[in-house]
């Protein structure tokens, strides 16, 4: 395979040696080989799988392990059972939604800019941008907790109060947060 640039074309053109029925790419509309396949590079690529956005996969993850996390968080701190039988995965659940949410945003702003402004999908956005602070604090508590409990000294009982609650309240919002931009992204989709 040979990859030439052309300035006709926006992207990078590559010669394949069998014909485009056994390949799953598409070919350049005009072309004057019939082998000849676009492959385009934006930054939209970045955020795409298979031609399709990035976006919606990654929310769905998202929102799925949001609520679950949330759930761990507050079993951990009301239930010590649950805590010892969770142990490492409740901080690491936390960390893979941290992980997961600006990547997931990131796809979101690339998908929104080939869109245009469209008001729904603007207060969408607006909506996921302040689930962030509540997945951080979600995993700030999560990591609190694994770490006091996991030392050889008990916490005392204000300071399981205090994780107990700030994992409430932060498990709360996360979810009720991811509820309402999940709410406002299918009003944005389905102009509801």
């Amino acid at each position: 395979m040979r990859v030439v640039q052309r300035p006709e074309a926006r992207g990078i053109i590559a010669w394949h040696p069998t014909p485009p029925s056994m390949t799953r790419d598409r070919t350049v509309a005009g072309s004057a080989e019939p082998w000849a396949l676009r492959i385009r590079v934006s930054s939209m690529d970045l955020f795409e799988i298979a031609g399709l956005p990035l976006h919606p996969l990654l929310v769905h993850a998202v929102v799925v392990l949001i609520p679950l996390t949330a759930l761990a968080l507050v079993l951990g701190a009301l239930v010590p059972a649950a805590r010892r039988r969770l142990g490492l995965v409740t901080p690491l659940a936390a960390l893979i939604v941290l992980a997961l949410l600006p990547v997931t945003m990131l796809a979101g702003d690339a998908l929104a800019s080939g869109l245009g402004p469209i008001p729904a999908v603007e207060r969408h956005a607006a909506l996921g941008r302040l689930l962030w602070p509540w997945v951080l604090g979600m995993f700030v508590v999560a990591a609190v907790q694994w770490v006091t409990h996991r030392s050889d000294r008990t916490p005392s009982r204000a300071a399981r109060a205090v994780i107990a609650v700030a994992a409430v309240i932060t498990a709360a919002g996360s979810t009720v947060m991811v509820v309402l931009v999940g709410e406002a992204g299918a009003r944005a989709v389905w102009g509801a």
